[in-house]
């Protein structure tokens, strides 16, 4: 019953997950036929899938050929970014591979073997780092769309606006995968920020230091949220479902992974994500610029709400919040989605619940007097 309890207390998430498994996120995300594609695109799928589950998901968003167009385009992307980032290659070897890679595209048995794949990052210039992991792909996705006509010109020409697409998404996953990237030799938090905090970055993983990790952490969060603005505005451009879908759940993901991340301990602990729950109801949710405003408003407000005021960077967090809400919400109300709707689908739910326990019960009851009956 605890486990029952602790569904009760999130009747939409349930109700979205439901909806999801019997279909309902056919509508969102289109299944892949793959019985329709070439041995080619298979083994691009196939590859997409072992690189990126998360993209791999998101994808499927996008109708038809754009479909296959993006998966190749990152792909190639997440290539580049492999060989950019291992620090065992040398400088003399990585810089003419990096120029010459669009030829290796067209030699199938071209592999580069001598990669020692373990390695440690730290990266002085956290910004330039997120703009050519993904901020190029989020500029090189948003021409795409706009070569297609999918979208107007300015989707392609703003590359500010694309760039901070891709680079609020990197961020959040460089704040939530401290502890992973730690244990894995990786690190990938600025040294700017980081050694305001700690002689080391290692050194916020240590118990005695959790009070400075999470104030560092909440830096880099405050930090991650000056992207919404330009988040939001690319956002409300966009004139093609598939493409608005593509690109607002995996926003709305990573201000739902901030908002838990948030002056949390956990993330030095262990590993923190959004409930499965969770994410499906974004994802069903963010179909609209308004609904996409709404979902930003209120984690934020979230985030808001956790500020401690003992937190050097508490002045700054509330500034930008404030700023975020004010686009989302220009008239200053917020209509939180379904309020009353999720007390009658709590009451439907343990209803439910009970209904099945007795059904269960009255079940095993028959079932036993059966069992005495034939002996």
């Amino acid at each position: 019953m605890e486990r029952v309890g602790k569904w009760l207390g999130r009747p939409r998430e349930i109700y979205n997950l439901l909806r999801f498994k019997m279909g309902g996120g056919a509508a969102v995300m289109p299944p892949l036929d793959q019985d329709a594609l070439s041995d080619n695109l298979k083994t691009c799928y196939k590859h997409l899938n072992q690189t990126s589950r998360s993209f791999a998901a998101v994808i499927q968003a996008l109708d038809g050929e754009l479909r296959h167009a993006v998966c190749i385009l990152y792909l190639v992307l997440r290539a580049l970014d492999t060989v950019e980032d291992d620090m065992t290659i040398s400088l003399e070897t990585k810089v003419p591979m990096l120029h010459d890679f669009h030829s290796y595209l067209y030699q199938p048995d071209w592999r580069y073997v001598e990669s020692k794949e373990k390695y440690k990052q730290v990266l002085e210039d956290f910004p330039t780092y997120c703009h050519y992991v993904v901020g190029l792909v989020g500029i090189g996705l948003s021409r795409l769309f706009s070569v297609l006509e999918l979208e107007d010109p300015i989707i392609g020409q703003d590359t500010e606006l694309a760039n901070s697409m891709g680079v609020f998404i990197e961020k959040t996953i460089i704040i939530r995968d401290y502890l992973e990237d730690q244990l894995a030799g990786r690190e990938f938090w600025p040294r700017e920020v980081w050694s305001r905090y700690a002689k080391k970055l290692s050194d916020l993983a240590k118990p005695e230091n959790i009070d400075m990790a999470v104030q560092c952490m909440n830096e880099l969060i405050t930090n991650a949220l000056h992207h919404i603005p330009d988040v939001l505005t690319y956002l409300s451009r966009l004139k093609t479902q598939s493409v608005f879908n593509f690109c607002a759940i995996p926003q709305v993901m990573a201000i739902a992974t901030l908002a838990a991340c948030y002056n949390n301990k956990q993330v030095f602990r262990g590993v923190v994500k959004i409930r499965k729950g969770q994410a499906v109801t974004l994802m069903m949710d963010a179909t609209n610029i308004q609904a996409v405003k709404s979902i930003m408003y209120q984690y934020v407000e979230e985030i808001y709400r956790k500020i401690p005021s003992t937190d050097p960077s508490s002045n700054k967090t509330r500034q930008i919040i404030v700023s975020i809400q004010t686009i989302c919400l220009p008239n200053g109300t917020v209509v939180y989605r379904n309020h009353y709707s999720h007390i009658y689908l709590s009451c439907a739910m343990l209803l439910a619940a009970l209904s099945w326990q007795y059904l269960s019960a009255m079940s095993e009851a028959l079932e036993e007097d059966i069992q005495a009956n034939e002996n």
